[in-house]
């Protein structure tokens, strides 16, 4: 190795490093037992919400797990998803379902009618421009109600891949029991939508955060996501 490299390896780089072979090894178990990281927070996203709702929004719905889930307390709910294919298998899968609809539009230019009492958006904002797709969805939000996304983001700092690198055992074991239960190794099927690469760190997010939506609660979570809650004034 050259000792430029060596002097400029530090306990930072080191992390990132076997972060990296880790993380490579993980994506490849990941093709045996695949699993819904995504679903895995509709629990913990349901119980930071009202336990009634008029209207709701889901922002990048999917096949349409969470809108049906919010459905059950929801007057009326919403998906919407910019992928045909995606949106087709939703309406599929809700047949029969009353008091939902689904959309397929861009968040951007979609027409919607805003005032919603919850909007929720899982795993989209890192496919678009992140502040500009965050001021919409606040925008969307009725007085007094209730953002909550649920994203990727880059890893940058070192605390950021001591989580990440946390995470992988915590995801054989999870990802093994849901196999288990599932009784097979297919992959679920929410997990057909189009995938993208988070670009956007922590530390932009929460900046962003400060300067759009005041007051919002930002946080990592395992199995590398992390989480904005914001209650609108």
């Amino acid at each position: 190795m050259r000792r430029d490299v060596v002097a400029g390896w530090g306990p930072d780089m080191a992390v990132t490093a076997v972060g990296g072979r880790v993380l490579a090894w993980c994506d490849g178990w990941m093709q045996e037992h695949p699993w819904d990281h995504n679903a895995h927070h509709h629990g913990w996203i349901e119980r930071r919400l009202p336990r009634r709702i008029g209207t709701a929004l889901d922002v990048g719905c999917g096949t349409g797990d969470l809108v049906r889930r919010l459905s059950r307390r929801a007057d009326h709910v919403t998906g919407l998803d910019a992928d045909a294919a995606t949106i087709d298998t939703a309406r599929r899968l809700s047949a029969g379902e009353t008091g939902v609809d689904f959309r397929c539009d861009d968040l951007m230019t979609a027409d919607l009618p805003g005032g919603y009492d919850v909007v929720t958006a899982l795993a989209v904002l890192h496919h678009v421009p992140f502040e500009p797709a965050l001021v919409r969805l606040r925008d969307l939000l009725a007085p007094g109600g209730t953002l909550l996304v649920l994203g990727l983001y880059r890893e940058e700092v070192l605390a950021d891949h001591v989580l990440s690198a946390a995470a992988v055992p915590a995801n054989v074991v999870v990802g093994t029991v849901k196999t288990l239960r599932r009784g097979s190794a297919e992959r679920p099927t929410a997990m057909s939508a189009p995938t993208a690469p988070a670009t956007t760190t922590l530390r932009e997010i929460r900046d962003v955060a400060r300067r759009r939506t005041p007051g919002a609660a930002v946080r990592r979570h395992l199995f590398w996501r992390c989480s904005l809650r914001y209650t609108a004034p």
